[in-house]
């Protein structure tokens, strides 16, 4: 008897000391400040998902596309029609391009924008316009859209100083009614109450704008409040305060702002159509507050300048890019026409990109059907696609690059081709491969090894704007050779 209970302990302690064993693999990556090696029992046996050796990954990414060129072409081709552009001045404008980089394909250190339109002309309307901004009776507007790789400003904020302090402008730009990063976000300070959000993620009844959120009054007495911060000069002051909404029956507003004994009592004019409320003056900090609410819904406010630069986050947490089919183009068209865009910045992947698939034929198709309907919804303004950062996972107990970034890094780089606009390699701007274990260690990311910090943020921006000073310098020389 006591023969048999001693077999079943030694039996339980042996299944116990395997499962602890198993256990060691899912302990955390750092552990009291120390970086933890991965015991993996099973390494040696464990079949491993990626079908593709990172040299061939690394060869993908040089590769054209496996479309057939003469579709691409013909794409291509039509929006550079469309741009009022003839032929003879998109071969001079090729034939430049070849000349200055002498490739056309891929550039692996993020150094330039990688333009996959016909003579080049991806930014063109961006550029036409900021050569204009010192005559403009609106300012240069920018909408950068992503996910929490951009959420509380992170590279944003430093992307719209660095603009700023080059061609003008204060403010923040838009910012939603209310946000679960306000907290947290150094670029402005908010604070809402009474408020219920609805968001694209979720929801699949209301229309959406390029926010991807309306936010509806849910108490009498619903407000929002901001004030300017000095993190930044030039977000000290701004001008121009607008709220934004879509639509109304008879609500009251209330606005006070820099402590101002009179309060603004004004009722907003009834609409069914995105309008804006707006008025001028040097604001520091402001305090809206609505009654008669119902029926009312709204967007946000804008922080700005009647001039200079403009940059607006549209950063949504778990925001793939693939949602964005189903934006309404007639809504998105009618926010255009107050608020017109003059460049959209397209920024995701981290949503996307999976350890264990390494292809992504499918989200360069979906991609080019998304770019095609912002298109449709903002049809004078140009794209600016990222690419994917670098994200690393653990293998063997040390941190390295995810062999499906490269995957997907390829397919967002086809998508750009095969639609034609202009691409930016994140990738490659930050290092290439394991640059994000080099940003961990610097402290210019979090140690989820996937996300920025503000500091990394802030090298992300610089490269970011030397990349369209760059361009900028191609399009200013092939003007002028296009035009003698």
């Amino acid at each position: 008897m006591n023969k048999d209970n001693n077999f079943g302990r030694l039996i339980a302690l042996l299944f116990i000391t395997l499962f602890a064993c198993l256990a060691l693999y899912w302990l955390p990556d750092i552990l009291f400040g120390y970086k933890i090696k991965k015991v993996d029992l099973l390494a040696d046996i464990r079949v491993k998902p990626q079908s593709f050796s990172m040299d061939s990954l690394r060869v993908m990414l040089e590769q054209p596309d496996t479309l057939e060129m003469a579709a691409i072409q013909a794409v291509q081709d039509s929006l550079a029609v469309k741009a009022g552009l003839d032929s003879a001045a998109l071969v001079v404008r090729d034939s430049l391009y070849r000349a200055i980089y002498s490739v056309q394909e891929a550039d692996s250190l993020g150094i330039r924008i990688e333009d996959y339109s016909t003579g080049h002309i991806g930014l063109k309307r961006f550029f036409d316009t900021l050569a204009q901004v010192d005559k403009l009776n609106r300012p240069v507007r920018i909408a950068f859209m992503g996910d929490s790789f951009i959420e509380g400003d992170i590279m944003v904020a430093d992307f719209r100083n660095e603009l700023q302090k080059l061609y003008g402008g204060r403010g923040v730009g838009f910012i939603p009614i209310q946000s679960k990063v306000a907290q947290f976000r150094p670029t402005v300070e908010q604070k809402s109450d009474g408020w219920k959000t609805w968001s694209m993620l979720s929801d699949r009844e209301e229309q959406y704008t390029i926010l991807g959120m309306v936010f509806e009054p849910v108490k009498e007495g619903a407000s929002v409040s901001v004030k300017t911060v000095k993190r930044y000069p030039a977000l000290e002051e701004f001008s121009s305060l607008k709220l934004l909404y879509e639509q109304n029956v008879a609500t009251h507003m209330e606005l006070f702002y820099n402590d101002r004994e009179d309060t603004l009592k004004q009722q907003l004019p009834a609409t069914s159509l995105i309008t804006q409320f707006e008025i001028k003056d040097a604001f520091r900090k402001a305090t809206f507050r609505f009654n008669n609410v119902e029926g009312f819904r709204a967007l946000g406010l804008a922080m700005e300048d009647i001039t200079g630069i403009v940059v607006d986050n549209f950063s949504l947490r778990g925001n793939s890019g693939l949602i964005l089919q189903r934006l309404n183009a007639d809504y998105c068209q009618a926010l255009n026409e107050i608020r017109p865009y003059d460049l959209i910045i397209m920024q995701y992947g981290l949503n996307v990109v999976n350890a264990d698939m390494l292809q992504y034929g499918w989200y360069t198709r979906r991609m080019v059907e998304i770019i095609r309907h912002m298109q449709q919804c903002f049809p004078d303004t140009d794209i600016l696609l990222l690419g994917v950062s670098d994200r690393s996972y653990q293998e063997n107990g040390e941190f390295e690059t995810m062999p499906a970034v490269l995957a997907l890094l390829h397919a967002q780089r086809q998508a750009a081709r095969r639609a034609g606009i202009s691409f930016w390699n994140v990738f490659g701007a930050m290092g290439g491969e394991n640059s994000m274990v080099r940003f961990v260690e610097n402290n210019w990311a979090s140690k989820d090894y996937t996300h920025l910090s503000f500091r990394g943020g802030r090298e992300l921006a610089t490269a970011l704007v030397e990349a369209l000073l760059l361009e900028k310098e191609f399009y200013d020389e092939a003007e002028k050779v296009v035009n003698e």
